[in-house]
């Protein structure tokens, strides 16, 4: 079993940059890939980005690519997503996962999930 917590949430205006944070636990939680998900009300689940167990893997939407940055620190079980130039439109609630590996994250499935954290960019 695996829990994930996000926290780094908060509102911000467009241009700014915010950074998210990812806190796994349980015994095999550095096994995992991680990734990040987002929801807006009314659409589908949007996939972000993704980083393998090793950190040798990195992918990333094609809506963020550029924009956004994620890293992790398997010594201390946090994913991290690091937004920049924030736009509107990335507002959302912003949910972390964990899959055995990038390939299924980027399918838009989990094995864990975390409850999520919202994030608004304000015009």
């Amino acid at each position: 079993q695996v829990q994930l917590v996000e926290s780094g949430g908060g509102l911000v205006q467009a241009g700014e940059s915010l950074s998210l944070s990812c806190a796994a636990s349980g015994r095999t939680s550095s096994d995992y890939a991680l990734g990040w998900f987002r929801v807006v009300p009314g659409k589908e689940r949007e996939y972000v980005a993704a980083i393998s167990w090793r950190n040798d893997v990195t992918d990333y939407a094609a809506s963020v690519k550029g924009r956004f940055s994620i890293a992790r620190d398997n010594a201390k079980n946090t994913a991290y997503l690091q937004m920049s130039s924030l736009k509107p439109e990335d507002t959302a609630v912003y949910f972390c996962a964990a899959a055995l590996t990038v390939g299924t994250l980027r399918t838009g499935q989990g094995d864990y999930w975390g409850r999520g954290t919202q994030v608004t960019v304000s015009s």
